[in-house]
């Protein structure tokens, strides 16, 4: 279980400004649902002075995303553009009373999804893609560039802050060896020193799991998603668990919606994060799996 500040919990409960903003002149959008994290974060920019009058987000994420995203709304409210981009990812964690290490990667989505409404509303091309072949992190589409921003303004130095801040390197782990080169790079320039390859207790593989506490972790997200699918009149049940395969229901307003597979995708990749491994989630109705069983 996270350690939460009573702010977070604040924000994540009762969270400030969300919902379309009519009017708005600048939008920006980072993330995306198959990757477990979404943010659409919208201005209204007064033009004679640049101030920013009013922002709304829309989040599909874990709490710490919808806390970080009403919390930069707050912010950046009354501020100039300018003003708003000196708003980094730590200021945004400090208004909150710290988040915790493994949920920084969501005060980093809402800086970049700063700049990308700012980038909207002047009319300027902005882009979280890189060249081709700069990809680090296939399992969260994590590039070198972004990889290099980030411990660089951070002042990171371990495969695990980088997995924190960015989420690269939280799954299947194949792209340690690449997130070592670049964190060797990066802290050369500031005079420090990397052994690639050394392991250490936090870049060590987690013991394995029981079954009974893999189903209690994959039990754990579905519950950390399920009040967004019940604002919407929607459920997810957890019907079995056979290896990597996960058997799940979907009810109410989700089972049919042309959002589901979008959804799952979004819940199977939270799964993988929490279980560092690769699994399948497997849309099944209820008694399918019972009835299945019984047929010689």
């Amino acid at each position: 279980m996270w350690d939460y500040s009573e702010k977070v919990k604040e924000h994540f409960f009762q969270p400030r400004n969300a919902g379309v903003l009519e009017g708005a002149n600048g939008v920006g959008d980072v993330g995306s649902i198959s990757c477990g994290d979404a943010l659409r974060l919208m201005l209204k920019v007064e033009p004679e002075t640049d101030i920013i009058l009013d922002a709304h987000f829309q989040t599909f994420g874990c709490g710490s995303a919808i806390a970080s995203s009403s919390a930069l709304t707050e912010m950046i409210k009354g501020k100039t553009l300018d003003e708003a981009l000196k708003v980094s990812n730590q200021d945004i964690a400090d208004y909150l009373d710290g988040l915790p290490p493994e949920k920084m990667h969501c005060s980093v989505m809402g800086r970049e999804a700063l700049q990308a409404a700012v980038a909207n509303y002047r009319g300027e091309v902005w882009s979280d893609d890189h060249e081709e072949g700069a990809l680090v992190c296939k399992c969260f589409a994590i590039d070198a560039v972004l990889i290099e921003d980030t411990i660089r303004a951070n002042n990171l130095s371990s495969v695990q802050d980088v997995t924190n801040y960015t989420k690269a390197g939280g799954g299947c782990s194949s792209c340690h060896e690449g997130i070592e080169e670049i964190l060797v790079k990066v802290m050369a320039e500031r005079g420090d020193s990397f052994k690639p390859g050394t392991p250490s207790a936090e870049t060590a593989a987690p013991a394995a799991m029981t079954n009974l506490q893999r189903i209690k972790k994959i039990e754990a997200v579905l519950e950390s998603v399920r009040p967004q699918l019940l604002r919407d009149g929607g459920n997810i049940e957890l019907l079995d668990v056979d290896g990597k395969t996960i058997y799940v229901s979907m009810t109410g307003a989700c089972a049919g919606c042309q959002m589901e597979a979008l959804t799952l995708q979004g819940i199977q990749q939270k799964l993988m994060e929490e279980l560092k491994e690769f699994i399948k989630i497997v849309p099944t109705k209820a008694g399918a799996l019972s009835r299945a069983s019984c047929n010689p």
